[in-house]
């Protein structure tokens, strides 16, 4: 059984394909994404990211200018 106290992590996903390249998700939480080096697009380094990543990787999501990052989390106001 697990232990309630235990934090449920946070899931990312990330579009490829809708991502426009503009860099704010590795500028913002340089610990989860980074972009490749052929086109800009964005590279998730870390579906769940630690704790303390944690609130730098939803404010990446916010900033994502295409929309590209998924966060899927129990506590995600995305339903």
């Amino acid at each position: 059984m697990s232990d309630p106290r235990e934090p449920v992590p946070m899931r990312l996903g990330v579009d490829r394909d809708r991502c426009a390249g503009a860099g704010m998700c590795a500028l913002t939480a340089p610990e989860v994404f980074d972009q490749d080096d052929e086109e800009g697009l964005v590279v998730l380094l870390h579906p769940v990211p630690a704790p303390e990543h944690r609130a730098a990787a939803r404010m990446a999501v916010g900033l994502c200018p295409a929309g590209a990052i998924a966060l899927n989390s129990p506590d995600s106001t995305d339903s």
